[in-house]
Order: structure tokens, then sequence, then C-alpha cells
């Protein structure tokens, strides 16, 4: 395997010179500083590294001894090809139901669930790995990921540092080094195997070198790298381009790196640094709590990291897929009953919309294939599904076939548009994006939908992800809770568009159906069942049960004493039954549960547990890898994203809460978190919100309209206290204040006590 010098000169006295545009907390140490994360080296596991990245393309920085090493990747960058099991006639909602009805586990495992386990295609693919070897002499030393710049750096004992960027403007990465005698190397994925790929050809001209890699259905992809030698420095251009980007990856991956290699280091990085210190300051958030205070920027860049508009919204693994040299876990893919709705569940508070906009245009482009699926395995002649499981392309991967091939996981993708459209005001997005999505969700939903004896309308087959796991008895009566909050989003968020875009008769039709539905599943105790006689009576991972609680807001503790007697039942519930069975993301979750219900303190020390199932990158993995006492049976460390969004939302929901249009400031702020500030945080109505807590009290308060628009507030402060002061006229009743906001106009609320 040739190797490739890039130096012959080391000058030890030599410290390479990153040109820092943050503020001062650049130079303050990790324990100060919430915007660096700062790792002990070596890091010798993939999955410890520095994650970088521009949203279509990650990079994953570690090393030890003399090696430093670069995980590359890419969205997008999939073999889609289908098992076969899926093209067959037999591969359909009928026989599904048939062998329900039957009892047949075994034919349903093997025609649903064994083309997932299949370990081939369809699969997320590792890009590859780049290696710098040292000379013997240099050793890799501590690592470093300043979040404001989106910079990692490796320190080289005292021979200087490395810093590496993935660039937010140009499609490169770019790596700024000491002059050393340095040995460039790639390695393929020996996974790549599996899928009957040939070997990859590699190449060099002048100052560049490469590696393509040719793939079985969708071209291939090429990584070429280009390195330029200053007199005391050596940079490198990464760039990884697919078929995707035109007919012939590795010449434009040449076109790339060669522009980058003449624009230089300086100027990448100048133009970069300026990129990310205008994205951050959308939102910010500050909490007396270190290690949370930077989990939440470490999520808060995830998005800008991970997450583009144009770009492959975040899958599982986001664009730092495993290299292990296996296939990813659960093929890197899209799994729609949690992980994608709950990734992206946190970025429209803080605002990031455009980042939203990735996966919720992703699922607009996806309509076509949606709409197939919907008629050629459900046999529907209208509306669109979401597989549960799916490849890049929208196409059903198979699984456990109660929820991967469940019918209503599109609800929860549908409230992530309504979500974006209440948070942004935007008409013009709900009439072009939300509800035609929407729409098509409920009309596949209604037509599934038959009335019983009663007249409620019920679904041919209900599951509860992800109870009773892989058995018959996963297949619970129709509907279940799950089910029924799923069916009454769908139904009642297609009735308010149809309402806002005029449509009487559409309006009528689901509003009807919503109204045909089954009330919640209570057991005597008022306590959330997974369906009716199917009570919630043992420690489970995926709160479906509790999805009308959070996120769907459909039962709430201002709903009367009726529904507080449910929600307090069921969460007391959750904490008798334990968290053996939970995993990671199951923390985060119920700590935004908790704080929904207005359990401040319940929701931070489950916040604070889930932070015992994160490695010391940040990273989310299902098993507890820290703690002093166990939480969980669960040790196992596959990585997956979805908790770190959870993370962050529970915070959100510490600080902030708006649902029906009505805004909540400090609703469930833990007594301990005396001191708090966040601004520019955005509730639904289209409303910027800051506001400041000092001694534990509410001090001031500012809300920003972007459009016009009618404000319900709860009084943040003490009601009716003759010491709150206004800017605007206000009109109360009981707790709840009314004002009325033109576009761009300021209500600001103080108290001096």
């Amino acid at each position: 395997m040739k190797r490739f010098s890039v130096g012959s000169m080391f000058l030890s006295y030599l410290v390479a010179v990153f040109v820092c545009f943050s503020s001062s907390l650049c130079f303050l140490s990790a324990q100060q500083n919430p915007m660096q994360l700062t790792l002990k080296g070596p890091i010798d596991r993939w999955d410890e590294a520095i994650p970088l990245g521009n949203g279509l393309t990650g990079g994953l920085l570690w090393g030890e001894g003399n090696q430093i090493r670069l995980s590359l990747d890419r969205g997008g960058l999939w073999d889609n090809r289908p098992h076969p099991i899926t093209q067959r006639d037999s591969w359909d909602y009928a026989h599904l139901k048939q062998w329900v009805a039957e009892g047949n586990i075994q034919a349903i495992r093997e025609h649903f669930d064994d083309c997932y386990n299949y370990d081939m295609h369809p699969t997320k693919i590792p890009g590859g790995r780049l290696i710098i070897d040292l000379p013997g002499d240099v050793r890799v030393g501590d690592f470093k990921l300043n979040l404001r710049d989106a910079v990692g750096s490796v320190t080289l004992g005292g021979k200087g540092n490395v810093q590496c960027l993935f660039s937010a403007t140009r499609p490169v990465a770019a790596i700024k080094m000491p002059l050393i005698d340095a040995k460039l190397d790639f390695l393929r994925p020996k996974s790549l195997d599996k899928l009957d790929y040939p070997s990859a050809t590699r190449g060099e001209e002048g100052e560049l070198f490469w590696y393509v890699q040719e793939t079985v259905a969708d071209g291939g992809y090429a990584i070429v790298v280009g390195k330029k030698r200053t007199s005391n420095t050596l940079e490198l251009v990464v760039s990884m381009t697919s078929s995707q980007d035109g007919k012939d990856p590795l010449a434009l991956g040449q076109s790339n790196v060669r522009e980058a290699l003449k624009v230089g280091f300086d100027q990448i990085a100048h133009e970069h640094l300026t990129w990310w210190h205008r994205w951050w300051p959308g939102s910010s958030v500050e909490i007396p709590d270190p290690s949370l205070q930077l989990h939440y920027h470490l999520v808060k860049y995830f998005h800008g990291a991970a997450s583009r508009k144009h770009a492959p919204p975040i899958p599982l693994q986001g664009v730092w897929t495993a290299d292990t040299g296996g296939l990813p876990p659960w093929k890197g893919d899209y799994h729609h009953d949690l992980n994608t709705q709950t990734t992206y569940i946190a970025y429209p508070t803080a605002g990031l919309f455009e980042e939203g906009l990735s996966f919720l245009d992703y699922n607009i482009d996806l309509l076509p294939q949606y709409r197939k699926f919907a008629r050629e395995f459900y046999g529907l002649d209208r509306g669109a599904v979401v597989p549960g499981v799916a490849d890049f392309k929208g196409q059903p991967l198979g699984g456990w076939g109660m929820y991967s091939l469940s019918p209503t996981h599109g609800a929860w993708i549908a409230q992530i548009f309504r979500r974006h459209w209440k948070m942004t005001a935007d008409d013009t997005f709900l009439r072009e994006k939300a509800w035609p999505f929407t729409r098509e969700i409920a009309e596949a939903l209604l037509a599934l939908c038959q009335p019983d004896d009663r007249g409620y309308l019920k679904l041919p087959l209900s599951s509860s992800p992800e109870i009773h796991d892989n058995t018959l008895r996963a297949f619970l009566r129709p509907n279940s809770n799950y089910d029924l909050s799923m069916l009454k989003m769908a139904f009642e968020t297609a009735a308010e568009m149809a309402g806002y875009v005029k449509d009487r008769d559409i309006h009528r039709r689901f509003a009807q159906a919503a109204e045909k539905l089954d009330p919640l599943h209570v057991d005597e105790e008022g306590i959330l069942e997974f369906a009716e006689a199917d009570p919630f009576q043992q420690s489970h991972r995926h709160h479906s049960n509790m999805m009308g609680i959070h996120p769907f807001n459909q039962l709430t503790i201002e709903d009367g004493p009726e529904a507080q007697r449910i929600i307090d039942a069921t969460l007391d519930q959750v904490e008798r039954l334990g968290t053996r069975a939970w995993v990671g993301y199951s923390f985060s979750w119920f700590s935004c549960i908790a704080a929904r219900a207005g359990r401040a303190e319940t929701a931070l020390k489950y916040l604070k547990w889930y932070e015992w199932c994160t490695l010391r990158n940040g990273f989310h993995v299902n098993g507890q890898q820290r703690g002093d006492q166990k939480i969980v049976s669960a040790t196992y460390r596959p990585f997956t994203m979805e908790g770190n969004f959870l993370a962050m939302e529970a915070v959100h929901q510490m600080l902030l809460q708006s649902w029906r249009e009505m805004v909540r400031i400090f609703p469930a702020t833990p007594a301990e978190w005396k001191d708090v500030r966040f601004r520019d945080l955005r509730a639904e109505g289209g409303f910027k919100v800051s506001a400041v807590r000092k001694d534990g009290v509410t001090r001031k308060v500012e809300i920003e309209a972007t459009v016009d628009r009618f404000l319900r507030l709860r009084d943040p402060f003490i009601p009716e206290d003759s010491e709150a002061r206004w800017s605007l006229p206000i009109s109360r009743d009981g707790v709840w204040l009314t004002f009325e906001l033109k576009a761009g106009q300021h209500l600001v609320g103080t108290i001096d006590r």
C-alpha cells in the first residue's frame, strides 16, 4: 500500500497559530469555557472523537501515539438497493394482517424482519479514514473542539498543534499543521466488501492524491487530498464528492481541492469563522450548570455541523457514521418511530429554522415515494404513508413489523411541520409545505380507518413502539394510545390547516374524523395505558403511551382536574416502575415530559441522569457509561443522536413553553437554577422571547413580535404584583395577560424587587 510523504523538515520550536476571531472565552480553561470541549488524549475510539462537519460532509478527529485519524462521512452516501424480500408480491399490509389474524409470528418475522437483519444493503455507507502518521518523536496530545469556531485541534506535545475545520462555505475540509515529515494514507472500510464493491482506485498527480470507490447501484464517491507547504506549515485540503454531485466525482473533488489550495487555509478559516460567528447569536441560553450548559452548546453546534438546508437531514448518526470496519448500527437509517422526529424537536425553539428545513424539505421531496408506499403496500388509492424505518430514498427497510410498518408515524412528522409553521407564523410555508404534507398523511390514515360498532374509527392493526418487542403480543387492540395520539394529531392538524387555507369541506371532514376517535385509554387509577386492556405495568424505554402529554399537548395540566389526575398518576407510575429497561434517550425525553407537567426538580434529575448515557465527547449512546448508581441494565454503546436533541429540548421546556399559542416563561425552572437567562428563543405565534431570572425571581421579560399577533402570556411575575411594569397596555384574565402587538414591536416587562 503506497504511502505519500508530505514534508521533510520539522521545526520543533514552531507552533502553528490559528487565527481566532472568538471572544475572550477562547482563552479560558475548559472548566470555565462553556464553548469548548476538551478531551485528554489519546482518543483510541472513533465514537469519542472530535465531531466536525458542514451539514453535507463530516469528520471525526481522533488518534493516539504518533497517528492522527480523520474518519470521513457524507450525508446521502447510501447503498439503496432494496432487499429481495421487499420486492415480493406478498410483502404488503394484507399479508401482515392475515398472519397477525392467524397468529403466525414466524411468517411475520421471516417476511418483514429478516430483510432488515440482513447484513448488507440497503445501508448507510461509511466513507473511509484519512490517516496522518507523524514522525516517531512527535506524539498526539490532547484534543479540543472550539464550538464557537467549529474548529478541532490536536496538540503535538511541544511540537505545535494541528487545526482542522470542515468549511462552512466551501465543499472541503482544511487542516493546518507544522511542517513535519508526516505520511498520509487512506483506510478503506472493510464493510464495503460485504456489499460486493470492487477495490478502491488510488492515484496521485502533483500535490493531489485520491481514493475512488465505485459502488454497485449508485455510482460511487471520491476522496481527494491536496497538500501545500509554506515556509513553516503544511496545509491539507480534503474533498469528499459522490455521484450525487455529478457524473465525475473525482474530477469535481480535484477541482474543489485545487481551488481551496489556491485560496489557502487562512482565507478558508476566515470565511468559515465569519459564517459560524454570524450563526451562533441567533439565540442563547445561560444556565448555572457547567456540564449541562456545555452540552446545550454542543447540541446546538450539532445543528450547524450536521443539518443544513439543501443537504440530507440527520439520520441515526448524522454525518459521523461508525468507523469500526463494519456497517453502521441499524444501517444508519432513518427511524421514523422516534429518532428523526426527536432529532428535529429542539430546532424551532432555538430559532434554527434553516437547519430544520433540511428535514422538512427532504420529506416534501419524498412525497411521491410515500404515495407509492401507501398505494403498493397498504393498497390505498389516496394519501401518503411514511415507512417507520426507511433508507435515504424513503424506501421501507422492514424490521419489527408491528412498528416499522405501522402507518401512523407520518403524523409525528406532520407535527414537526406544524411546529415550524406555528413558531415562524409563516403562512407561505403553511400553504406550500405544511398543508400539502399534512393533508396527504391525514388522507391515508383516514382511508385506513374503519368505524367499529360504536362509530369510533379504528385502524386494522395497532402497536405502541416498542412495547412487547417482536412478539405477537406487540400487536395491540386498536387503537393504542400511541396510534390514538397520532391519528388525533393528523386529523386535528389537517382540520386546522384546512381552516387557514379556507377549504371548509376538508376542514369539516377531518374535524369530524377527530371527533370519532376514542379518548386516551387509562386504567382505574388514571394511568395512561399502552392500549385498552394493556396496562402500563413495566419499565419501558419508549414513552409511546405518553405522546399525548409530550410532544403533542393533547393532555395538559391546564385542562382541568381530570387531566391533572391522569398526568400525575402516569408520571408517578413511571417513577415507581423505574428506569432499568430504559436507554439514554428515555431520560432526556422524560425530562421533557416532567417539565411539561410542571415538575421542575424531576426534569432536572432525569436530565442529569441522561448525561450518564453519554460519552466523553457528548455523543448519546443507549447504555449507561458513567454515574454512581445503576440506572439502566444496558451498558452497550451504539451512538445515535436523538438523545442529544431531546436534552436540548428539555432545557427549553424548563425555560419556555408555548402550545395552543400561549406563552409560558420559566414554567419548570429548578430551584437550584437561581440565575438563568435566555435570549430570542421562539414561541408559537412567531414571537422572540428573552428573559432574566435572578436569585430565583423573574426580573425581566422582553418579547418581540415578528408578525401582527395577539400575545397570550402567562404572568411571568407574581400575579397581580403591583411592582411589575409593562411597556404596553395589558388585559388580564387571572394569570393570563393579553397584548396586541404589531410586527417588530417589543413588549418589555420588569420588576425591581
